[in-house]
């Protein structure tokens, strides 16, 4: 049980977080400053330090808070009672609808250069997927759906399809004027010829 400061703490927090989400989505990750959140919430800039140690500190909170909806999504259906290639569309789609219920937080985390964004997107080295839990689940299900798959070989290809499916879903956040019915045959083609023919 919280006590009434712990909940005012943890409102504050969050109050900071969801202000750093709304710059990010409005400016991108290079114009959030400590300065700008305090200006849109209306307190002094050290009232945020009093929270947070720093500007990093702030940016690791919003990118972990984004990706525990990815792997959430992706592992929920890993869990589910289904067969291998079932399981694999349906996390596809999952992560897909999820990664675009947050989109502008999603394409601004994905494009952006920044050492704090890269360490919470990076996916492509040798190994990623022991140390990414997503990508982990994903290189799991594809040796289920291929049972003569490698750990090498199904890391790699998971790669591969989190690379394509970042793709699709920064330009599906980019042409916003496309259609529910194209959109959805664009997810449906893409999973059916690159996700599972890989």
């Amino acid at each position: 049980m919280y006590t009434r400061r712990e909940k005012e703490i943890e409102a504050m927090k969050e109050l900071i977080i969801s202000t750093a989400k709304e710059i990010i989505a409005e400016e991108g990750f290079d114009k959030l400053s400590i300065r700008k959140i305090a200006g849109k919430i209306e307190y002094s800039p050290s009232i945020i330090y009093h929270y947070f140690k720093d500007k990093d500190e702030i940016l690791n909170n919003v990118m972990r808070s984004g990706y525990v909806k990815i792997v959430n999504a992706v592992s929920q259906t890993y869990t589910e009672n289904l067969a291998p290639i079932e399981k694999l569309k349906k996390m596809m789609i999952n992560y897909i609808e999820e990664a675009l219920k947050m989109s502008d937080e999603f394409l601004a985390a994905q494009i952006n250069k920044s050492p704090q964004a890269i360490k919470h997107t990076s996916y492509l080295y040798r190994g990623a997927s022991k140390e990414k839990t997503a990508l982990m689940i994903l290189r799991k299900c594809l040796k289920e759906v291929h049972a003569d798959m490698d750990d090498d070989q199904a890391e790699l290809k998971a790669q591969v399809i989190v690379s394509s499916v970042i793709g699709m879903i920064c330009k599906l956040i980019i042409e916003k004027d496309i259609d529910d019915n194209q959109r959805q045959r664009l997810i449906d083609c893409f999973i059916e010829d690159v996700v599972i023919k890989i």
